[in-house]
């Protein structure tokens, strides 16, 4: 056999596989990774099997379907009062982690360092290492997970590329609120920093409160890649589908990549998309419908020894197990699984270092049948 030198050596089997394979092994009820076990929008679903039946069926355009992205460009104006052009800002990417992925490949070299903000999203790092890059981590201040931006600011050096920011945020639940843009927007001008955005839960923003895209922010904007998904947004995640919204000089470097990589995107998807948009009200909706969840999952974990932290948005809620447990995350997330049958993620595992606060995140976007099971037996605890 002939050797790889590995571009990620020190990089394992994703915690949300293993933890799934041990759900699946143990039969546990699985609150831990991001997908939802609820039917996705019917409508929406019967337009997709409707373009496959009318012969939507061959390669779209590399860029995506036009349609598709002149519907993403009407809701970005609607939204965020940002005209970006559907032409020339905006691909249709094969998920949102590719989307991140292809943005970090478009502008790091070796030797570029990149903040990350910790705990983060698991492909952050991973990415930034495959491409060259140093990860400058930045811890979130416990136990409220908001950003220390004068820690930020001096992790700043001659070699920093690039900053990555996920708001609604993965896997704390947290939300960046318009000073924090601000805050950032001052802390980045007069400098050459590339902005990563995160927005994948976009529309999953709770208690009256509103998602400050990096879009809202023309300052930030010139400077980034913001990064979106539609299954996340319409709650089928096996669909892969997002979309990757630049400037156009940063996005045509995008498309350099792109071209050679996916190419373009499953068609009959991105027809069906092109025309559910146009439906705002389904997307403005999705809001209550997951705050809902994310109620009713609080509501019956109340009698629990968890201490429950506040989640404004995305798919998740932490909680802290400290007056049940002394173990580390990774094993309490274990012994849940195997002792009590319910699978859950340790937030340890957001962290390069495998930092431990005693945290399990919960996923509430589930079934309330779903939802009660879990409770009821972390509540035995």
């Amino acid at each position: 056999m002939i050797p790889i030198q590995s571009k990620l050596p020190n990089t394992g089997t994703s915690i949300f596989t293993v933890m799934s394979a041990l759900a699946t092994e143990h039969k546990a009820i699985n609150i831990g990774q991001g997908f939802p076990d609820f039917e996705m929008d019917q409508e929406l679903a019967a337009l997709a099997s409707k373009k496959i039946l009318q012969g939507h069926n061959q390669y779209a355009p590399m860029a995506g379907h036009i349609p598709l992205r002149e519907s993403i460009a009407e809701k970005i104006f609607s939204l965020y009062n940002n005209q970006v052009s559907a032409a020339d800002e905006i691909t249709i990417t094969p998920g949102g982690s590719y989307a991140i992925y292809t943005a970090f490949t478009t502008i790091l070299q070796p030797g570029d360092e990149v903040i990350v903000l910790e705990p983060a999203y698991d492909c952050y790092i991973p990415n930034i290492i495959a491409n060259g890059g140093i990860p400058v981590r930045v811890p979130l201040k416990f136990p409220d997970y908001t950003v220390d931006w004068d820690l930020v600011t001096s992790s700043i050096t001659k070699k920093s590329k690039a900053i990555i920011i996920n708001t609604p945020h993965n896997p704390t639940g947290t939300i960046l609120s318009d000073d924090d843009m601000l805050t950032l927007q001052n802390i980045l001008s007069n400098t050459n920093i590339f902005l990563i955005s995160d927005e994948v839960y976009e529309h999953l923003v709770f208690d009256g409160k509103q998602h400050n895209s990096v879009l809202k922010y023309p300052e930030l904007y010139n400077r980034s890649f913001v990064c979106f998904s539609f299954g996340k947004v319409y709650n089928c995640t096996g669909w892969k589908l997002g979309y990757c919204v630049a400037p156009k000089a940063y996005t045509a470097e995008f498309r350099r990549l792109h071209q050679f990589d996916a190419f373009c995107c499953f068609t009959p998807t991105q027809v069906a998309l092109a025309e559910h948009l146009k439906k705002k009200e389904r997307y403005l909706s999705l809001s209550s419908f997951m705050q809902e969840k994310r109620d009713f999952f609080l509501d019956k974990m109340k009698s629990s020894r968890f201490k429950l932290h506040h989640s404004s948005g995305s798919y998740f809620v932490c909680g802290t197990y400290e007056h049940i447990s002394d173990m580390s995350s990774m094993d309490m997330a274990v012994h849940l699984t195997k002792t009590i049958g319910v699978a859950t993620i340790p937030v340890s595992a957001f962290y390069q270092n495998g930092d431990d606060d005693k945290v399990l995140r919960f996923c509430f976007a589930k079934k309330e049948e779903t939802l009660s099971k879990a409770a009821e037996r972390l509540c035995q605890l």
